[in-house]
């Protein structure tokens, strides 16, 4: 019976049908390894991203919007939505971030639209690419809508970093298997991309450095704040409205049991005990290996998007022209060249 991967010390199940056959892919883990199930380790932490010290040659646009494509839409769908999710609390953390999303009250007035908003144009641009007249629509939107408010470039940069770092991290510890260094690189060079679009500057020029960047922001501004923790509060109810009234509070446990100590801190929420951490992250590593093999069962599908269900804000059919700040609708659904006062609101936020 052959062993499974190099490296590795098992056999290969060859009883189990969605084994036959099966090999690691070059530059990932193990099955067993990736399902992590016989070394649950205790605790929440920060996923080690320290790369190989050959990095793959650069990828075209074209290459990298057809990988980043595969994995929202095909691959990992439900991952890429939970890790970006976790993404958009993390920025809850810095307080220049927070404080401009409470002087706007879009996050506390409309949590659900304004999720809708990002997770709707998120989608869009991973379903079509930046390259794509629909993506370049996408981008131009966020534009226009980011015009209107004083976001810094460092603050814009963060959250562009956590669009790359966050699914890498995800999938590393809780995916059916981690991302390989050229998917890595292919999800940094699509919102590379994107983000020099949409004029942020000083995008760090290779994965490790951003990854490098994004680490250390965290490390020296994340701490708590009033505004960090009522933004983050606003956006856990909306994310708690999915559930039953009954199993909410074990639903927030549960979030909770993903986050790291230096994150709820800054939020001002409690961490989750040890326990419910273990019990998150076996309970998503046995997600995982359900998901790896009815994946071998399943032929390939259509590819799934954010933007292909209904969402609570539009139902089942959205346009771009109803996405944004209601107040700021009708000027940013006027052509650029007749629309009145797109001077910046140093009082709102994004």
């Amino acid at each position: 019976m052959p062993f499974c991967c190099r490296g590795c010390s098992r056999l290969r199940p060859s009883r189990r049908p969605w084994a036959a056959g099966w090999a690691a892919p070059a530059g990932t883990r193990c099955r067993w390894r990736l399902s992590g199930l016989d070394s649950l380790e205790t605790g929440v932490r920060e996923v080690d991203l320290t790369l190989d010290a050959a990095a793959p040659a650069v990828a075209g646009n074209q290459e990298a919007s057809a990988t980043c494509h595969r994995l929202a839409g095909i691959s990992f769908p439900w991952d890429m939505t939970r890790s970006l999710e976790l993404a958009l609390l993390k920025t809850f953390c810095l307080p220049s971030i927070s404080g401009l999303l409470q002087r706007s009250g879009e996050f506390e007035a409309r949590p659900r639209k304004r999720y809708d908003d990002t997770g709707l144009m998120v989608a869009e641009l991973l379903r079509h690419g930046p390259d794509s007249t629909a993506g370049a629509a996408v981008i131009e939107r966020m534009n226009r809508i980011h015009a209107h408010f004083a976001i810094s470039n460092d603050d814009s940069l963060y959250v562009l970093s956590t669009f790359v770092a966050e699914p890498i991290r995800w999938m590393a510890r809780y995916g059916w298997r981690p991302l390989t260094r050229l998917e890595q690189d292919h999800l940094f060079r699509f919102w590379a991309v994107v983000g020099t679009r949409m004029g942020i500057a000083g995008i760090p020029p290779s994965l490790t450095e951003l990854l490098e960047w994004n680490r250390r922001v965290e490390v020296q501004h994340f701490r708590y704040t009033a505004s960090n923790q009522r933004i983050a509060d606003a956006t856990l109810a909306m994310l708690l409205e999915d559930w039953p009234a009954p199993l909410r509070p074990l639903a927030r446990r549960l979030l909770m049991g993903l986050l790291t100590a230096p994150v709820t801190d800054s939020l001002g929420w409690s961490e989750a005990p040890s326990w419910v951490q273990r019990l998150v992250l076996m309970a998503l590593k046995l997600r995982s290996v359900l998901a790896a093999a009815l994946a071998r069962w399943r032929p390939p599908g259509e590819a799934r998007f954010y933007s292909d269900r209904p969402t609570p804000s539009y139902g089942p059919r959205f346009s771009l022209e109803q996405l944004g700040p209601p107040a700021l609708l009708a000027r940013l659904n006027t052509p650029p060249s007749s629309a009145p006062g797109d001077g910046r609101d140093p009082s709102a936020g994004d």
